[in-house]
C-alpha cells in the first residue's frame, strides 16, 4: 500500500510561473523572463516554457529541422556563445502550437550552465509548485538494516516529507555504524534538496551494495535540517520505525 500523496497536476497542464526565471551559458546570461509557463510533460514535474522575446536571439543557432511534435511544430536550436556550443538545446515553437505555447522555447535544462528562479540556483529541473518538501526532527525510534547488519540506530531521525515520494528517513552520523559504509564518489542533484556530495555503499559480509546511503552536507535553505545527515534507501534496505518493519516501496525513486 502506497502511503505518501501523489502528484497531482496532469501531463498538459500549462500554468504561469510566477517567478523570475535565469538560465546561463558560458558567462552569458541567455535566458531572463518573468513570464515563463510552467508546462507538464509528465505529472512529477514541469519544464520550463520560455516567451522567445525573452530569449538572447543572437546565441540561438537554426538548425532547420522542424519538428511535429505532440504541441505543435517544434523548430531545433542550438546555442553558440563565443566557441561554447550545445546543439539541439531548444526547441522553438511557432504560430501551431498548442494554445499558449506559440512563441515560446523550451530548452533542455542541461545544455545551460546554470538555471536560476529569482537569485537561488536550481537543479535538474524546475520545482514543482504543487510539490511540498518538509524536513521534520522526530524522537521516534529508527533503526536500519541489510541482511541482518545494523547499519544505523537513532532516536532522532529526521523525517523528509516529499509530494510523490516516499518518506525518507536521516540518520545523524553518530548514530551510523560506518564501519559497514564506503564512501564513493557518486554526488546526485535535486531541485529541492540541493547537492548530496557524498555517497556510501554498503558492505555485508561478501556483498557491496552501491550507492544506498547518502547525505546533503550543504542543503538547500529550507533543508536545513537534514545538513550532514545520513539516509538510506527505502527500496533497497529495512528500516524498522517504532519496532514495526516498514513496507519497501516496490519501485525505484528518486532520493
Amino acid at each position: 500500500m502506497r502511503d505518501y500523496p501523489q502528484m497531482i497536476a496532469a501531463t498538459d497542464r500549462v500554468e504561469p510561473a510566477p517567478r523570475r526565471v535565469r538560465a546561463v551559458l558560458a558567462g552569458r546570461t541567455i535566458v531572463d523572463t518573468t513570464r515563463a509557463l510552467y508546462v507538464w510533460e509528465w505529472p512529477n514535474y514541469p519544464q520550463y516554457y520560455i516567451p522567445l522575446a525573452d530569449v538572447d536571439a543572437a546565441a540561438l543557432v537554426d538548425e532547420e529541422r522542424p519538428q511535429r511534435l505532440k504541441r505543435g511544430t517544434a523548430h531545433r536550436h542550438g546555442l553558440r556563445v563565443a566557441d561554447t556550443t550545445r546543439p539541439g538545446a531548444a526547441r522553438v515553437y511557432r504560430d501551431d502550437a498548442a494554445e499558449g505555447l506559440a512563441g515560446t522555447v523550451r530548452f533542455e535544462w542541461s545544455a545551460l550552465d546554470a538555471w536560476y528562479e529569482e537569485d537561488e540556483q536550481v537543479f535538474v529541473h524546475p520545482r514543482n509548485p504543487y510539490t511540498r518538501v518538509d524536513a521534520l526532527r522526530s524522537s521516534r525510534s529508527l533503526r536500519v538494516e541489510l541482511d541482518g547488519v545494523v547499519l544505523a540506530e537513532t532516536s532522532s531521525p529526521v523525517m523528509v516529507y516529499e509530494t510523490g515520494l516516499p518518506t525518507r528517513y536521516y540518520v545523524p552520523r553518530p548514530h551510523v555504524r560506518f564501519e559497514h559504509l564506503t564512501p564513493t564518489g557518486t554526488a546526485t542533484e535535486c531541485p529541492y534538496k540541493g547537492t548530496a556530495g557524498a555517497y556510501w555503499s554498503v558492505r555485508t559480509g561478501e556483498q557491496v551494495h552501491a550507492d544506498l546511503a547518502w547525505s546533503y552536507d550543504f542543503p538547500t535553505r529550507q533543508l536545513l535540517p537534514i545538513a550532514g545527515l545520513v539516509a538510506f534507501y527505502n527500496e533497497k534496505v529495512d528500516h524498522v520505525l517504532d519496532g514495526e518493519l516498514l513496507e519497501r516501496p516496490t519501485t525505484h525513486f528518486f532520493r
